[in-house]
């Protein structure tokens, strides 16, 4: 104990003679006998602030340091030490206690954070670069649908008012970025899954990437999406690396239902070639598209599916979809057929059908309704909603999981009618919700004789569907492999978010 009184006396700042003679003749008595002793050398013409934080208000915190020191130096900070063993060495009151050196000479602080970033004179480029980097990232977000390679024909004429390109490795300077940069490493921000399991790319593999994921076939329309989770989500599904990847039995199976769809076409086309038929020919792949949005909903519980379709392609829907007999279908071209045999005095084309079977992919039964409708463009949407809702309401399925409708359009009629403006506002009200449907748009870039651009001011006939929040997926339809990952895709996001979402052929 006497140690302690004699340490923290002997550190006490001194402001008189008187105090110091006191403190000298008490030291001497206390420290006889004493191993660690030293003689109380004190400067009387020391500032008080030499030490200034030797005052009354710290001399409790000051005594437990020095317990602690005593019992092992390595208890305290190394600043305490050396003031502890200079202290002991009987170092003159401002002397025990050394400052440590300052950052730089100057003493206010923004001209030492100025000095510590000419220190470092590449951060401010490195963090320059890391923000152009997720500038283009985004860029390819928003804009890559811009560059995909969506039509088959190539005759696209869709207008994004003259707007330049802003990505491709060719324009990297319009970020800030250089050539020399493509094999930089930068880290890749938290809102992109490109990296897989890595954080940090190349800038040229990042963007070849990019490339992959947002400007092949696939065009995707999401970034306009107010909820940051279904960005995330669709991110994820388009993004991450080697994610369009197919089994052998997958192929094997688009493969015989593309044969079924193409072959369908070319025998009504042999022997009927004066007939009106409303073939499906050059979007062949929407039977191998439906069946996949129809097996992916039957896997999430779907029990029901209420479908409604323009003319096009609907005899070959009902032949490989719904599964109506060809005999049925093909006696339809016979003209000796009277009306009264059918029981309906309408056309082939304008028939409906409704089937109960089993989906070989999930195992279950699933009822498949085809609605009869006339001629009038896109007016069997509301009717297909509400024999959909008029199901969902009498089988108690209050959240969509069992029933549900998909929608197909032809690409003029989708951007034309008002009626489908109309049905897509009513898709999100409570007394009429669906949960969510399925839209098709079968586009042959051409409304009955009219060019695009004299027909609509959008660039894509599916922009009305905006409106709602719901995502689009342009695909070109000559990829089958791509049609059909979409198509999952498009299934899956009905099943979890239960919204409307498009897919543009």
């Amino acid at each position: 104990m006497h140690r302690l009184r004699t340490t923290v006396a002997r550190l006490w700042p001194l402001t008189s003679a008187q105090t110091a003679q006191s403190l000298a003749q008490s030291r001497l008595s206390a420290l006889e006998g004493d191993i660690r002793t030293f003689q109380p050398v004190r400067s009387l013409n020391a500032s008080v602030a030499a030490e200034p934080f030797l005052n009354g208000t710290s001399s409790n915190y000051v005594e437990e340091l020095y317990y602690a020191w005593l019992e092992d130096p390595r208890n305290v900070h190394k600043s305490w030490d050396i003031f502890f063993r200079n202290a002991n060495a009987g170092a003159p009151p401002g002397a025990a206690y050394q400052s440590p050196p300052p950052l730089s000479a100057p003493s206010d602080g923004v001209t030492s954070i100025q000095a510590l970033v000419g220190a470092q004179p590449n951060v401010e480029k490195l963090v320059k670069d890391h923000l152009a980097v997720q500038s283009l990232i985004r860029a390819y977000q928003v804009r890559g649908h811009h560059i995909a390679k969506l039509d088959p024909l190539g005759i696209s004429c869709v207008d994004f008012d003259d707007a330049p390109c802003t990505v491709g490795f060719q324009n990297v300077g319009l970020y800030g970025l250089a050539e020399s940069d493509l094999d930089k490493v930068f880290r890749l921000p938290t809102n992109t899954y490109i990296g897989g399991n890595e954080s940090a790319l190349p800038l040229r593999e990042i963007i070849r990437r990019l490339e992959m994921a947002y400007c092949q076939h696939i065009g995707v329309e999401f970034m306009f999406i107010n909820d940051m989770e279904q960005c995330q989500w669709i991110r994820q599904k388009f993004e991450t690396p080697g994610i369009m990847q197919f089994s052998l039995e997958e192929k094997t199976t688009l493969l015989g239902r593309m044969i079924r769809s193409t072959r369908f076409e070319e025998f009504l086309q042999r022997k009927w070639s004066s007939e009106k038929r409303f073939g499906l020919e050059g979007c062949e792949s929407l039977i191998p598209a439906l069946k996949t949005i129809i097996d992916k909903s039957s896997q999430c519980g779907v029990e029901s599916v209420i479908l409604g379709m323009p003319h096009r392609g609907r005899l070959n829907v009902l032949a490989n979809v719904i599964r109506k007999d060809l005999d049925q279908i093909f006696c339809q071209f016979d003209s000796k057929l009277e009306a009264a045999d059918e029981g309906s005095g309408d056309v082939k084309y304008h028939l409906g059908m409704y089937h109960k079977r089993m989906n070989r992919v999930s195992d279950r039964y699933i009822s498949l309704s085809l609605m009869a409708n006339p001629s009038h463009l896109e007016a069997v949407d509301p009717v297909v909603q509400g024999k959909t809702k008029a199901e969902q309401f009498y089988s108690g399925d209050t959240e969509g999981k069992r029933v549900m409708s998909i929608l197909l359009h032809g690409d003029a009629a989708f951007a034309g009618q008002g009626i489908v403006y109309e049905t897509f506002h009513l898709s999100d009200l409570p007394s009429y919700t669906t949960h969510g449907t399925i839209h098709v748009v079968v586009n042959n870039q051409i409304g009955f004789t009219t060019d695009p651009r004299m027909a609509r001011s959008s660039p894509y006939p599916t922009d009305v569907a905006r409106v709602v929040n719901a995502p689009i997926f342009h695909v070109n339809a000559d990829d089958p492999e791509a049609v059909i990952f979409v198509c999952n895709i498009a299934a899956e996001w009905r099943n979890t978010f239960h919204k409307d979402i498009v897919v543009d052929l």
